[in-house]
């Protein structure tokens, strides 16, 4: 097994991809790397496994990617796309006394306390049912010998983080699917990471999303040694995008996995 693989659960913008009533080329395409589910990761390494938010199209992901077992699920921010599927984590908390680590901010927090209160009252530690434990997240903590740090970025009104991952105190992997501008420091945690991963919605401007010439030039300021754009609409398809990118960036798709 390698020592960090990151595997694309989902690389799509809210809606997904196909959309809903949409019959452009992207929609219609026959190209597996097009059908993108709502953005998410999966993490493993020899201690511990781990997946960044849970969106609606949680439960396929899961059985598409081969998920079997997960140590602790780790959230960006409250959007109906990285946090709906919040309950299909019950199947990693079967046992009657087994519990789920829940990471995210206490912003985050309180969305996930208020949408699934059933699950974090304490009355229903049966087997079957989901048992959550808040674990707050205000600044760097361990998923086995992996560090996480929490990347504050804007999005929208939203308080929202991405995450840059060390091991052996390598900046192995910085990811931030949600993202209109980041923090200055962001800006300075992330600089010379060897992996980044960051939204990059569409080519044309949008409110609360990066789109490629502002996800690239990020790229190009943190000096990341490889990009790969997520969080990606039914604008960009992958066959004819994918090419028109610099050297050492490329779209990522549902199903990719990168090692280290």
């Amino acid at each position: 097994m390698a020592d960090f693989t990151l595997t694309f659960l989902g690389t799509g913008t809210s809606v997904g991809v196909p959309m809903i009533g949409c019959d452009c080329e992207t929609c219609h395409s026959t190209d597996s790397r097009d059908r993108r589910c709502r953005s998410s990761i999966w993490l493993q390494t020899p201690e511990a496994s781990w997946v960044v938010d849970t969106g609606p199209d949680f439960r396929y992901q899961c059985l598409r990617a081969g998920v079997r077992h997960l140590d602790a699920a780790v959230f960006t921010h409250g959007h109906m796309d990285h946090v709906t599927g919040f309950d299909e984590l019950r199947r990693f908390t079967v046992p009657l006394e087994a519990s789920m680590p829940i990471h995210a901010t206490p912003a985050t927090l309180a969305v996930l306390e208020r949408m699934f209160e059933y699950a974090f009252n304490g009355e229903n530690r049966y087997p079957g049912y989901l048992k959550p434990k808040a674990m707050p997240v205000t600044g760097p903590f361990h998923l086995g010998e992996t560090r996480l740090t929490p990347l504050p970025v804007q999005h929208g009104k939203v308080e929202t983080v991405g995450y840059l991952m060390e091991r052996g105190g390598r900046k192995l992997c910085a990811y931030i699917p949600d993202c209109k501008t980041p923090s200055e420091e962001t800006r300075q945690l992330v600089a010379g990471v060897d992996t980044l991963v960051i939204d990059a919605l569409r080519r044309t401007p949008h409110t609360t999303h990066m789109n490629f010439d502002e996800a690239l030039a990020f790229s190009e300021e943190v000096r990341a040694q490889r990009t790969w754009f997520t969080h990606l609409q039914c604008e960009i398809l992958h066959a004819r995008d994918d090419t028109t990118l610099p050297a050492g960036v490329r779209l990522a798709y549902d199903g990719l996995k990168l090692t280290w």
